[in-house]
């Protein structure tokens, strides 16, 4: 027997009955953008690697170790990218959509990269990213933040929390940085191997180590909001009074770094109990630096990403996924006439009724096994369609969900009957 691929590692396919929790979260994402004014820009999954080694750094994680990047025909160095902030930046850049000018803008899809792979945390994931671009004022990053809390509550999710930080500048972070390595410095034989080889590139990330037997080491380490620059310090005392303003609750993690080098000044994450150690669900900050890094002017910019596999188990845990796509009538068609006239019948009902959902009999089969099929769809009503019926211009119209029967209808009258039905049904 020829054995069955598995999908890659890392890489899960979502079923259809899973998908239903994925377009609830979707769909709601792009109502909520769409209120603060936010536009989706679609991106490549592939980009030149350099894009990332000069955004991301090459001192961090996701360069050094998890990027899946490879050598084109044309001896190009591609990358399956990692994130999409860079990206978003890049065609932004290209396009000339910042000369001059000031964008709002959202994507979502796949992101890839190369991890061991754990509940929550996959080697391909599904990020919602977005990003405000020239806006240097901290009431753009109050918004952004305003506007995950609202997708909270659109969604019914709960028990979110919201850590906040500063990073401030880059010439304020260097001098704490140096304050940092020489602290760590000293303290050399508590660090493990990771820590070490982050000290002399990225010393902050020490900071996020979720080793357990770091953890007193790093309490002790300076802090960052101790050494802000004044501009900074402001900056993040008034992203503060708009939240307070907003009444958001959220607790300054002097702690909370992020593992990108191109972030300054405001970083937030929002996180749960609900998923074990993989707890934050939605993380961003500002990135006043990247644009001009990457071959544009100097830009201010802030944004967000969350995880989709993340959100949609929060959702099944808390009993929130609503959108199940079942049918509202499914139409059984017995003999070969009724197979001939059943799916012009099905078009002139969704001509009468928009948006009903109408699924077909297709293949045949017995009226006994298309009435189990039709019960097992979750549709709420049954349309019969035999030969008589189809000469006659009539079908029957059946609730497959109580006791009340079937009765005969004409076929031009089947789009009010249904309406009224289904209206009755939901009352």
């Amino acid at each position: 027997m020829t054995e069955i691929l598995q999908a890659v590692r890392g890489m899960n396919d979502v079923l259809p009955d899973d998908s239903a929790a994925w377009q609830q979260l979707e769909d709601a994402a792009r109502e909520v953008f769409a209120d603060y004014g936010y536009r989706e820009i679609r991106l490549p999954l592939l980009e030149r690697t350099e894009l990332f080694k000069r955004s991301i750094g090459e001192f961090t994680d996701i360069v050094e170790k998890e990027m899946y990047t490879f050598e084109d025909r044309g001896g190009d160095s591609l990358t399956l990218r990692p994130e999409a902030t860079a990206s978003i930046v890049r065609a932004c850049l290209g396009n000339g959509l910042l000369h001059n000018q000031r964008q709002k803008v959202w994507c979502m899809g796949p992101m890839f990269r190369y991890e061991r792979p754990q509940k929550g945390r996959y080697r391909q994931f599904h990020q919602i990213d977005v990003e405000a671009l020239g806006f240097p004022g901290p009431d753009v990053d109050a918004e952004l933040i305003l506007m995950t809390a609202r997708l909270w509550k659109k969604l019914g999710v709960r028990g979110l929390a919201l850590k906040l930080n500063s990073l401030g500048t880059p010439e304020s972070r260097r001098d704490y940085r140096a304050k940092l390595v020489s602290y760590f410095e000293a303290r050399l034989d508590t660090l493990d191997e990771d820590s070490r080889r982050r000290l002399s590139g990225n010393p902050l990330r020490i900071l996020d180590s979720k080793n357990p037997a770091m953890a007193e080491v790093i309490q002790g380490a300076p802090l960052i909001t101790d050494h802000l620059d004044e501009e900074s310090a402001a900056h993040f005392a008034r992203l503060r009074a708009h939240l307070d303003a907003a009444t958001i609750p959220y607790v300054v993690n002097p702690r909370l770094v992020r593992g990108l080098d191109y972030y300054s000044r405001t970083v937030f994450e929002w996180v749960t109990t609900d998923l074990g150690s993989q707890d934050a669900v939605c993380s961003g900050g500002r990135y006043d630096g990247l644009v001009a890094q990457l071959g544009g002017g100097p830009t201010p910019a802030i944004g967000w990403a969350l995880g989709e596999e993340r959100i949609v188990e929060i959702m099944r845990l808390q009993g929130l996924v609503t959108a199940v796509g079942k049918p509202d009538v499914y139409l059984v068609l017995a003999g070969e006439a009724a197979e001939a006239a059943g799916l012009g019948v099905a078009e002139r009902l969704r001509d009468a009724v928009p948006g009903l959902k109408v699924e077909v009999n297709c293949g045949g089969g017995s009226f006994k096994s298309q009435m189990k099929r039709a019960d097992k769809s979750g549709a709420r009503f049954a349309v019969i369609l035999g030969d008589n019926e189809a000469a006659l211009g009539t079908a029957a119209l059946k609730s497959l969900r109580d006791d009340s029967g079937q009765r005969e209808i004409a076929q031009a009258d089947l789009g009010n009957e249904l309406t009224q039905a289904l209206r009755t049904a939901a009352a």
